[in-house]
């Protein structure tokens, strides 16, 4: 048995499609089961509830051999490390009574970070609490930012008519695709071969600037002329606010976006055939696209 957590996700719904269309037995772990009924319909076991109940989540937990586990990301989180660790805590707590035995977690780049991380902290903390599980094997991947993550920017481009973030223009930065990631993770769990604790890292097909990016995605829409606009701090945040984000939430996402600028995190990781992935960021702006129409 397979225990997926965050299976409404991009990445996680992807991965319980690899391993039910692999024949296994999947469980879906999720808040809403009208979003997990897809994989319902392909066989998986629902189960519906909080990372944050333990007594459901041990429930869950019972008889797997193997899991992916993460942290959901909580915009509305008052104090965002409290929040992870609290989430962490629970999962740490569950495989280690659960005694699985293949686990895979969604970390990040920079995880081995313990300072100027922004949301990443929280990562840092869940790593190095499942590296006491003991006698589990354990893989942390560490992908770098999601291509997805611009989807985001949907709103900002239809409603101002230009694509925007705090980071650089110019930077050039490592950017994957979340079903790249899917398809590392069930790689993992498929086999079943590693042993100990490993870390993974995945940098995507290429580096790329906001600017290239914004170009690429233009072309996409039909938006030739689709500028990118470095969005100070402070506008920044106040959208995020706006947007519902809550303050501390606001206000690690900016500490990342000003690491990232001044070069501390994300940038200068050594580029491998292990840590290189195969989506070019032109065929995610095909999906892009379709989600451009959509709204």
């Amino acid at each position: 048995m397979y225990v997926i957590t965050g299976a409404t996700g991009n990445i996680g719904g992807k991965l319980a499609k690899m391993l039910l269309a692999a024949g296994k037995r999947v469980r879906v772990v999720g808040r809403d089961v009208d979003k997990l009924e897809p994989l319902a319909q392909r066989g998986a076991e629902v189960c519906r509830g909080s990372l944050q109940d333990e007594a459901f989540l041990a429930e869950t937990f019972q008889g797997a051999k193997a899991a992916y586990v993460m942290i959901p990301p909580n915009h509305q989180a008052e104090n965002l490390r409290a929040y992870q660790n609290r989430v962490g805590e629970v999962i740490f707590t569950v495989l280690k009574n659960a005694r699985v035995k293949y686990i895979v977690n969604l970390s990040s780049l920079d995880a081995h970070r313990p300072d100027k991380t922004g949301p990443i902290l929280g990562l840092y903390d869940q790593e190095q609490r499942l590296n006491w599980l003991g006698e589990a094997n354990l893989v942390h991947l560490r992908p770098t930012f999601f291509m997805e993550n611009l989807l985001n920017n949907i709103h900002l481009i239809k409603t101002k008519g230009i694509n925007g973030t705090p980071l650089k223009g110019d930077l050039a930065l490592p950017v994957v695709a979340t079903k790249d990631i899917a398809r590392v993770a069930s790689e993992y769990l498929l086999g079943l071969g590693f042993k100990g604790v490993l870390v993974r890292e995945l940098l995507g097909q290429r580096n790329i600037t906001m600017t290239e990016m914004t170009q690429i995605l233009g072309k996409a829409i039909g938006l030739d002329n689709l500028q990118y606009v470095q969005l100070s701090y402070e506008d920044a945040g106040r959208s995020m606010i706006e947007a519902g984000f809550s303050r501390d939430v606001a206000q690690s996402l900016l500490q990342l976006y000003m690491s990232i600028n001044q070069g501390i995190v994300i940038l200068g990781n050594k580029r491998t055939n292990n840590n290189t992935t195969e989506t070019p960021f032109e065929e995610f702006a095909e999906t892009f696209a379709a989600a451009y129409s959509a709204n």
